[in-house]
C-alpha cells in the first residue's frame, strides 16, 4: 500500500452502522481498523457498548480497544499518540489503517494537528469536587469566562466541563483557543453515516432492549466486582449509570430502560452536532441499512 492512500475514517452518531462499514471496507481494501470509540476502550464493557465480539470480526485486526480497566480514566493526548503508532504500523504491513467510532474529540486528536495541555491532579480534583456540587452554577461560570467553549459543551457534560475549567486555570487561555481550524497531518476521507431521527430511534431502543436481553445487567453486576463505581468515566457511561441505579433499586426495570433510550438519543444528537461542524466529511445516508449500497458508495467517495 501506498503511504500516499489516505488515512479512512468512519464517523457518525451510534447505532447507524459504523462497524459494519469499517468491516466491509477493511475486507475489500486489505485495512485493519482502529478504534476512536472511547468507551470501547474499556476491558470488559461490552454489550453495553455495542463492542464487536472477537469472533465478529472477521479476522480483521482491531486495534485500541480494551486497553483500560474500568477503574481508568481514558486520556486522549496517549491516545493520539497509540493511534499514530498504530497507522503506521499498519502502513509497514502494506495495509490501510481505518478509523471507526463516534468521539469526535478523539478522532480529531489522531487526524488533525493538535496539541494538549497537561493536567494537575490537585487542580482537576478541586475542579471535580466543584463540578459535581453544582454543575450548573460551573457551567454559568464557564460560560462567563469562555463563552464559546460553553456553547459547545453542554451542562450534562461533566467531563467536559471540568477540563475545560482545569485548562483555563492552568494556561490562563480559554479552553476554545485549544481547538483549532481543522488542519489534517496527513491525507484523511472521513465518510459520516446519517439516519434519519425517526428510524435512529426505532434503531437505539431496539438496541437497548436486545442489550438487555443479552445480559448487560449481569455485565454491570461484573464489573462492579472489578471497581467499576470506583471509576470516574466508566461508571457514568449511558446505561451502565442507569443499571447501577436499578441495581440499588433507585429505578425500576422499565425506567432505566427507557433513561438509557433517552440520553442515547441526547447523546446521539450532540454527536451529529460535533460532525456536522466539521466541512470535509463526506455523508451517506445509512438509513435504508443496506451494507452493500454503503460499501458501494464509500468506495466512490475514496475516489472523489
Amino acid at each position: 500500500m501506498s503511504v500516499d492512500e489516505p488515512i479512512i475514517v468512519i464517523v457518525g452518531a451510534t447505532a447507524t452502522g459504523k462497524s459494519d462499514l469499517a468491516l466491509d471496507l477493511a475486507e475489500h481494501l486489505g485495512g485493519e481498523i482502529i478504534n476512536t470509540d472511547s468507551m470501547q476502550f474499556y476491558r470488559g464493557m461490552d454489550i453495553g457498548t455495542a463492542k464487536l465480539p472477537a469472533v465478529e470480526r472477521r479476522g480483521i485486526d482491531h486495534h485500541l480497544i480494551d486497553i483500560l480497566d474500568v477503574t481508568e480514566e481514558a486520556n486522549v493526548q496517549t491516545f493520539q499518540t497509540q493511534a499514530r503508532t498504530a497507522i503506521a504500523e499498519i502502513r509497514s504491513r502494506g495495509r490501510r489503517p481505518i478509523l471507526v467510532g463516534g468521539s469526535g474529540l478523539y478522532v480529531r486528536a489522531v487526524i488533525d494537528r493538535m496539541g494538549f495541555p497537561g493536567t494537575d491532579p490537585q487542580v482537576r480534583a478541586r475542579i471535580e469536587a466543584e463540578v459535581d456540587a453544582d454543575r450548573w452554577g460551573q457551567h454559568r461560570r464557564l460560560a462567563a469566562i469562555d463563552p464559546e467553549a460553553a456553547v459547545k459543551i453542554t451542562p450534562n457534560d461533566v467531563r467536559r466541563i471540568v477540563r475545560a475549567l482545569e485548562v483555563i486555570e492552568l494556561t490562563g487561555e480559554p479552553f476554545s483557543a485549544q481547538l483549532p481550524d481543522y488542519q489534517e497531518i496527513e491525507p484523511t476521507v472521513q465518510i459520516g453515516l446519517h439516519v434519519d431521527r425517526e428510524i435512529l430511534h426505532s434503531r437505539i431502543a431496539s438496541r437497548v432492549h436486545a442489550m438487555w436481553e443479552q445480559g448487560w445487567v449481569d455485565e454491570v453486576v461484573d464489573l462492579l466486582g472489578r471497581g467499576l463505581a470506583r471509576g470516574k468515566t466508566a461508571s457514568r457511561a449511558i446505561g451502565y449509570a442507569q443499571i447501577q441505579a436499578h441495581l440499588a433499586e433507585e429505578l425500576n426495570r422499565a425506567e432505566a430502560q427507557e433513561q438509557t433510550i433517552v440520553k442515547t438519543r441526547q447523546f446521539a444528537r450532540r454527536q451529529d452536532t460535533w460532525f456536522r461542524r466539521d466541512p470535509r466529511i463526506k455523508w451517506i445516508d445509512a438509513g435504508a441499512g443496506d451494507p452493500q449500497a454503503n460499501l458501494a458508495r464509500s468506495l466512490e467517495l475514496l475516489t472523489e
